[in-house]
């Protein structure tokens, strides 16, 4: 089977695709006929050494498939040949053929396909679990989304008006706001051009925001933090820009502000029938069309380098996925 493989940490462009064995099977586990991947920036971190797991090498990188189940091994239940599920994987998503816990798969509707499939875990994943569990978004509140046309960006906008919040979408450009606007943004902040406290605060009556939902940290962060409403809730969720900032704990004690933090995949071993319930509820939301993902780039598995590229460059919006041509 074709994987991209990574030897070596380092840049993007040190990923190769070769022929590798298929995986064996195990107990306990499903073999899943890859269609499709999704991208997520922590794959990126992988290759280059600087996620906080760093696999054996060679390995490949992905957290997150699409495809057909096609066998299973002993002790497996709740699972069927033929059926069609994403899955979620430490890492070794990158190929056409992954085994995985049968805990880790979950059966999609049959109205989503492979591609969108593929972008869903992650994203969607992370943004409900930020907002419903660890921010405890309220109907009625209002929600500032920074990097809300990216991966996880614009799942939390569809998802904090699923659960009833005033939405503000954060992005830089009209492009990606309208993409924003799109999927639900019920007001936007272009930072490339607008001081972002200052429209939170126009934006809100002089209030401030009750949530942030923050995957980008840098400037962002330090302008929304000051932005905020007093007992507001910020959730860190990432650090796209590049930098982690530095929290001043003085403006958390002035404000009575939560700073938030969300690793969303330590949900997956430390509470696994939280996850599955919150993928019961969007999955219920797709098929009730409350979620519209938007996946912007499909690219052939053989280019999974140039795929990362995109996210690297922000010149994505929504998700990127590879496919496998099956």
């Amino acid at each position: 089977m074709r994987a991209a493989l990574v030897r070596q940490f380092g840049p993007l462009e040190a990923i190769e695709i070769a022929e590798v064995p298929a995986p064996p099977i195990a107990p306990g586990r499903v073999r899943v006929e890859v269609h499709a991947i999704g991208i997520n920036f922590a794959d990126l971190l992988m290759v280059e050494g600087k996620y906080q797991e760093k696999p054996p090498l060679p390995f490949s990188p992905g957290f997150e498939i699409a495809g057909v189940v096609r066998e299973l091994g002993s002790g497996v239940d709740g699972v069927a040949l033929g059926n069609r599920v994403i899955g979620l994987m430490e890492h070794g998503a990158y190929a056409e053929e992954a085994v995985l816990p049968a805990t880790g798969v979950f059966t999609i509707p049959d109205a989503m396909d492979f591609p969108t499939a593929a972008g869903f875990p992650v994203a969607y994943g992370t943004s409900h679990i930020a907002l419903a569990a660890r921010a405890r978004l309220k109907a009625g509140e209002t929600l500032a989304v920074l990097g809300a046309a990216g991966g996880v960006g614009l799942t939390a906008v569809e998802i904090g008006k699923a659960l009833g919040a005033r939405v503000i979408a954060v992005a830089g450009g009209a492009e990606k706001l309208a993409v924003a606007r799109e999927h639900g943004a019920d007001e936007t902040i272009d930072y490339a051009r607008e001081d972002l406290r200052e429209r939170l605060k126009a934006l809100t009556g002089g209030r401030g925001p009750e949530v942030v939902y923050d995957p980008v940290g840098g400037d962002a962060f330090d302008q929304a933090l000051r932005g905020i409403a007093w007992e507001g809730r910020v959730g860190v969720i990432g650090f796209a820009s590049g930098r982690i900032p530095q929290i001043p704990a003085n403006l958390a004690l002035v404000k009575n502000c939560d700073i938030i933090g969300v690793f969303w995949g330590s949900y997956r071993g430390r509470r696994p029938e939280q996850v599955r319930r919150s993928f019961e509820t969007l999955l219920g939301w797709f098929a009730a069309g409350k979620l519209r993902p938007h996946v912007s780039h499909r690219l052939d598995l053989a280019d999974a380098a140039n795929a990362m590229r995109l996210l690297a460059d922000r010149k994505a919006t929504g998700k990127v996925v590879l496919t496998t041509g099956r």
